[in-house]
């Protein structure tokens, strides 16, 4: 999927987990889920790249994901939690 700075984030459902590489640094979000709701556990960016917005490209990505499957999701990535709170358009989301 290819976000607003054109950034192609890919979704590996197998490892459930959305995925974006730049210089040879992988970006990651983990989740795990389960009847219909997708637990956000994990957004990691490698110290190199922060500070791009990818942490906030990867969240955006997983709750439209998430919006589009017809899933809740519950953020327990601390990350995930102040996104959803900055952004009140995801709130319904929540279980």
């Amino acid at each position: 999927m290819r976000n607003a700075m054109n950034r192609i984030i890919e979704h590996n459902a197998a490892q459930q987990q959305f995925q974006y590489e730049e210089d040879a640094q992988m970006a990651r979000l983990d989740y795990t889920l389960s009847d219909g709701v997708m637990t956000i556990t994990h957004t990691g960016v490698p110290r190199p790249l922060e500070g791009r917005g990818i942490a906030g490209d990867l969240t955006r990505t997983a709750l439209d994901t998430a919006r589009r499957e017809g899933w809740k999701v519950r953020p327990a990535c601390s990350y995930a939690h102040a996104y959803i709170n900055r952004h009140p358009e995801y709130q319904d989301l929540l279980p």
